[in-house]
């Protein structure tokens, strides 16, 4: 099953990840945080008391014996910047802007936050090299998974054929209406392959996230591709959701690392 619950914290897992690596996107079950991030809050700009935030933080990772201390994480800005994480980042030292993360340090848990873009887990077995990728609309069509495997070529000598890349719960197609300014972008990004990621339906125009990150991971040459199919919109038992709830929500985690 690729859910699991640990000390009270529920999480999923792929099924392709070995035993090389620890990884988890966490549900937003088993927090601290009241309504309406209750309760596995990890967004720390959102309205929640940051004391909970770091207690929920601490607990789920906890749940999978992950000390907190070492943990990577950015300032997610749907950009198409990657950062190379050679050591935990420390709470003296200030985020870093970026949507992809990279390490090949096994003290390094690299760490992103989410409420319906795609959280893409990326490891290299081979060069033994994990990376982690926010990618919103806008950062599908600016590339941010692309620019991702390539980070880990330059810098690891990575092979994108033998990287195993896993798309994780995000808001799925049926829930995803977009309007004219991201189907033209979409459109100039993807060319002919727009129409297997756009669904025109009665003049209401929905965007595949799903589909269109598979796409770019399946043109960077990547071997093997895993899609979780889970829609955020339709579950906000599990997960949050910022479109479904209005924005007033948290943002759960997902977690890659060495072993």
């Amino acid at each position: 099953m690729p859910f699991h619950i640990t000390g009270g914290i529920s999480y999923f897992q792929f099924n392709q990840f070995d035993q090389s690596i620890r990884h988890a996107i966490f549900t937003r079950r088993g927090g601290v945080s009241p309504e309406p991030w209750s309760s596995l809050n990890m967004g720390s700009t959102v309205g929640d008391d940051p004391d909970r935030v770091r207690e929920n933080r601490r607990i789920a990772l906890a749940s999978l014996e992950i000390e907190a201390s070492s943990v990577y994480d950015v300032w997610q800005v749907h950009s198409v910047e990657v950062v190379i994480a050679n050591a935990p980042r420390s709470p003296a030292m200030a985020h870093v802007q970026a949507d992809a993360i990279i390490t090949n340090q096994p003290q390094v848990v690299l760490m992103m936050r989410f409420a319906d873009c795609v959280p893409i887990l990326l490891h290299d077995p081979v060069r033994k090299a994990v990376g982690i990728v926010h990618a919103g609309w806008m950062g599908t069509v600016r590339g941010i998974v692309s620019a991702a495997i390539e980070a880990m070529r330059k810098q690891y000598q990575t092979d994108s054929a033998d990287v195993i890349g896993a798309i994780g719960p995000s808001i799925g197609p049926d829930h995803y209406e977009v309007g004219s300014d991201v189907v033209n972008q979409v459109k100039h990004a993807f060319g002919r392959n727009a129409s297997r990621i756009l669904r025109d339906d009665g003049g209401v125009t929905s965007l595949n996230l799903w589909e269109a990150n598979r796409l770019l991971l399946e043109q960077a040459g990547v071997g093997c591709i895993e899609v979780a199919g889970l829609c955020t919109a339709c579950h906000t038992e599990d997960w949050y959701s910022h479109r479904a709830e209005k924005g007033h929500t948290g943002r759960f985690g997902a977690i890659i690392g060495l072993m």
